[in-house]
């Protein structure tokens, strides 16, 4: 199974659902907030499960977000990386990259 297929299927379970027709972007971000906060209670809790879960829900909800404002994903995420694939920096010892 193909991510674009995965991402297509996705969207048209969205569409399926009214998701994509009545939802908004800022409705999706809410939800994607939502199943940040999830994941962050996985991983305080070292449920692996619980964190596999609540990273497919984050990008089911970013997959919809798009939708609803009729941006392709894959696109914003080609472009963020053309942003920083040249950026310097590193990781510090608290875990955060720090820029150049």
């Amino acid at each position: 199974m193909s991510y674009a297929k995965t991402e297509v299927d996705v969207i048209r379970w969205g569409e399926a659902r009214g998701i994509v027709q009545n939802s908004t972007p800022y409705a999706q971000a809410l939800k994607t907030q939502e199943e940040l906060n999830e994941l962050f209670e996985a991983i305080s809790k070292d449920d692996r499960e619980a964190m596999a879960d609540a990273y497919a829900d984050i990008l089911i909800t970013l997959i919809m977000g798009c939708a609803c404002a009729d941006l392709d994903l894959v696109t914003c995420f080609k472009d963020g990386y053309e942003v920083i694939k040249n950026r310097t920096g590193r990781l510090g010892a608290d875990g955060i990259f720090y820029k150049d």
